[in-house]
């Protein structure tokens, strides 16, 4: 019969558990991801060291993950393992291997001078039904010197981590490559903006250059006529050509991810905006799960052509930006201000023109735009994005 000490424990190791899970569950991108994982694990069996290995398909790492040593330690230790020995077994079998001496083990094969001396060692495989995706290490129970090895509890926490950390990488795995076809998906349709419209213009601008350039002598006020027509194709040249570059993918939203990019831009716009008297400027957001890469830049497009709208229009004191999460899935944004406001069913001018291209690009995704908005009350412009493709 178990004490109340028992079920507190258990309890608590359930909580953990339970915290770990939703926290890797809630990120998507890879890196992270892994690096959830590795940290998790050895927070949750108590271990000394712990790493996890992706291999590469070729006898070696493609990603290779560690926590309990410093940089200068892992430095030491030199180029990144290939599979032998344990490390091997643990991509090769799928059941997992808890031993009470790693060296004593007919397996084990041998370890760079600058390793860390191992005894204790627990390995789960990360397994994907039949393909075992990569897999979790774990060294030396804490405090090492007790002498303890793991235990079958550690060995089952690590089991139904393993389970679920198969999960996030298979969905990492969807979003990376999702990213990366509408990465390529954007070089099509820049290719073809620059060749349907940019060329054309400068094809045209060289032909009328030309004509231009022969009538110099002959006829200076047709020359005349020519040059002002090549001002004019030049400028349509670079309106077209920005606005192709407008529509290109933020590199920002790979570097930092939706919700940092969106803080960097409003801190930075903020301070540019103190210092000549305008709005204050602030973001505020809460954790939302990742959003296919066609998703995050309609966000941060609709948010950066509402706040655009807002500083040239308004005259407000006061702008607020937040993201958050949608209750099924997906995110909301809102971007709010305390200026004059506008009667909402006279869009005209370039006020118009940016609600309608908000509404282009919710329509992309499946999400949809509302502006609510009256003279003296100030604006709110609500974007909602779904969590993955739209139907």
């Amino acid at each position: 019969m178990s004490t109340t000490a028992d079920r507190k424990q258990a309890l608590a190791t359930l909580h953990e558990l339970s915290q770990a899970v939703l926290t890797i569950s809630r990120h998507l991108d890879t890196s992270e991801a892994l690096r959830r994982i590795v940290r998790t694990a050895r927070e949750l069996v108590g271990a000394q060291y712990a790493a996890l290995g992706i291999p590469d398909g070729a006898g070696s790492f493609a990603r290779f993950l560690v926590e309990g040593m410093s940089d200068e330690q892992w430095a030491a230790i030199g180029p990144l393992p290939r599979q032998h020995g344990m490390l091997s077994v643990m991509l090769h079998d799928p059941r997992p291997q808890r031993l009470d001496d790693i060296t004593a083990d007919p397996r084990f094969g041998w370890w760079p001078k600058a390793h860390p001396r191992l005894t204790a060692f627990l390995g789960v495989p990360i397994r994907d039904c039949d393909e075992i995706l990569g897999a979790l290490f774990l060294g030396n129970t804490t405090p090492p010197e007790d002498g303890q090895g793991f235990t079958e509890q550690d060995e089952e926490l690590l089991t139904v981590l393993a389970a679920h950390a198969a999960i996030a990488l298979t969905h990492a795995r969807l979003y990376e490559r999702e990213r990366e076809l509408a990465i390529a998906q954007e070089r099509t349709r820049l290719a073809r903006e620059l060749h349907d419209a940019v060329a054309q213009k400068l094809f045209a601008l060289r032909l009328t250059a030309e004509a231009a350039g022969g009538l110099v002598q002959a006829d200076p006020q047709r020359a005349r006529a020519h040059l002002g027509q090549i001002s004019v194709l030049a400028k349509e040249a670079a309106e077209e050509l920005r606005a192709a570059v407008d529509e290109l993918r933020p590199a920002e939203l790979d570097e930092d991810g939706l919700a940092v990019a969106m803080r960097k831009k409003v801190d930075v716009l903020d301070r540019a905006q103190q210092s000549s008297g305008g709005p204050r400027v602030s973001f505020r957001d809460k954790p939302i799960s990742a959003l296919p890469p066609a998703h995050e830049q309609v966000v941060l497009r609709v948010a950066q052509e509402a706040l655009h709208n807002a500083l040239r229009h308004a005259e407000a004191k006061q702008i607020e930006i937040s993201l958050a999460p949608l209750p099924r899935g997906g995110a909301v944004l809102s971007v709010v201000d305390d200026g004059v406001g506008f009667e909402t069913g006279r869009s005209t001018g370039e006020r118009g023109l940016g609600l309608v291209s908000m509404r282009e690009r919710a329509d992309s995704v499946g999400g949809r735009v509302q502006v609510t908005s009256a003279p003296g009350q100030g604006t709110t412009v609500r974007l909602e994005v779904p969590g993955g493709r739209p139907a």
